[in-house]
C-alpha cells in the first residue's frame, strides 16, 4: 500500500470520535516498530519526521525510500501518512518534492498576516499533488528538535482565519508543551479548545505534546475535535531507558560480541508497547 494523505483518515477520526496517533521516527528501528504495531492493531498511523531527524537520516528522499520500501516488505495494508513535523516554509516545500504525503508548515512564530500568506502558498503547492497540510496558530510550549514555543493559547479568530485557507488539520496552542510536563502544569485550556472546534468548521484539530497528558484530558480533547495526537517524548524516554538497562545488565561488554541489532531491540520493543497503549487510548485500533 502506498503512502496516503492524512486528510481522509483524520476526517473519519473527527466524525467517529477518535484520534490517529502521530509517532515520530528517527531511524529504521523506530519506523519498523511503529509500522508493525499499526498493522497488528489495524490502525491508521502517521509517521512524523522533524527537519532535524530528516537531516540525521541523510535527507528526506532517504526517509521516503526507507518508509515506502519497508511498508512493501512488511506487507503494511493500513493507511500510513508520512508527515513533516513543525516544518519551516522551505522544509515543507522540500518534503513535498521528496514525496511526503503530508506536511506541517509551522508559521506560528510569524505574525498572523505572514502566517496566512505563507500557509496559503504551501496549501496551493501541496494540494496540486494531493498532499495534506497542517498549520499552527499559537506556539506549542517547550522545545522539540530546536523548535521552541512559549506555550501561547491560540486566538480562536486567528484559528478560523487559518482554517479557512484549505488546510486539512490545525494545531492550536492550548497550554500543551513539547517534552515532559512540569509538576505545576495547569492543564489544557478546554474552554479555548471547545471554542476553536466550534469556529473552524469542524476541521480536524491536532494536539502536540501528547506525552504526559492524563488520559481523561486526552479523551475530553478528542470530544472537542482533536483528531491527531503527536507522541514523541515518551518514545524517546522508553527507548533510552531500555537501551541503558540492556547495557548495564552486561549484555554489551567488549569481548562478548557487539551486535547493534541486539542493542537496539529492547528500545524498539519498548516503543512498540507505547504505540499499542496510545492507539488503544486514542481509539484508533481497528479503524483502518
Amino acid at each position: 500500500m502506498a503512502l496516503v494523505s492524512a486528510k481522509n483518515m483524520l476526517e473519519k477520526a473527527r466524525k467517529e470520535g477518535y484520534a490517529v496517533g502521530q509517532f515520530n521516527i528517527n531511524n529504521l528501528e523506530w519506523t519498523k516498530a511503529i509500522l508493525t504495531v499499526a498493522q497488528e492493531n489495524r490502525s491508521p498511523v502517521i509517521l512524523g519526521v522533524s527537519e532535524g531527524a530528516g537531516k540525521y537520516m541523510t535527507g528526506f528522499n532517504t526517509v521516503v525510500a526507507m518508509v515506502t520500501n519497508m511498508m512493501e516488505t512488511l506487507n503494511i495494508t493500513v493507511p500510513v501518512a508520512l508527515h513533516l513535523d513543525h516544518g519551516s516554509y522551505e522544509g515543507a516545500q522540500t518534503c513535498i518534492d521528496a514525496g511526503f504525503s503530508s506536511v506541517m508548515f509551522d508559521g506560528s512564530h510569524y505574525d498572523i498576516d505572514e502566517n496566512i500568506a505563507k500557509t496559503k502558498e504551501i496549501v496551493a503547492l501541496a494540494k496540486s499533488k494531493g498532499i495534506s497540510v497542517e498549520a499552527e496558530v499559537g506556539s506549542i510550549g517547550g522545545e522539540e528538535d530546536g523548535v521552541t514555543g512559549t506555550g501561547e493559547v491560540a486566538d480562536p479568530e486567528e484559528c478560523r482565519q487559518i482554517a479557512s485557507l484549505g488546510i486539512d488539520m490545525l494545531a492550536a496552542g492550548i497550554g500543551n508543551i513539547h517534552g515532559s510536563y512540569p509538576e505545576n502544569w495547569q492543564g489544557l485550556d478546554m474552554k479555548v479548545l471547545k471554542e476553536i472546534g466550534e469556529t473552524t468548521n469542524e476541521i480536524p484539530l491536532v494536539l502536540h505534546g501528547g506525552t504526559g497528558i492524563p488520559d481523561d484530558m486526552v479523551k475530553e480533547a478528542i470530544s472537542y475535535g482533536v483528531s491527531k495526537i503527536n507522541v514523541n517524548t515518551e518514545c524517546q524516554l522508553v527507548f533510552a531507558e531500555a537501551t541503558r538497562k540492556y547495557i548495564e545488565e552486561g549484555n554489551d561488554r567488549i569481548g562478548k560480541g557487539f551486535d547493534p541489532r541486539k542493542l537496539l531491540k529492547p528500545g524498539a520493543d519498548a516503543i512498540m508497547d507505547v504505540v499499542r497503549e496510545k492507539m488503544d487510548m486514542f481509539g484508533s485500533s481497528n479503524k483502518a
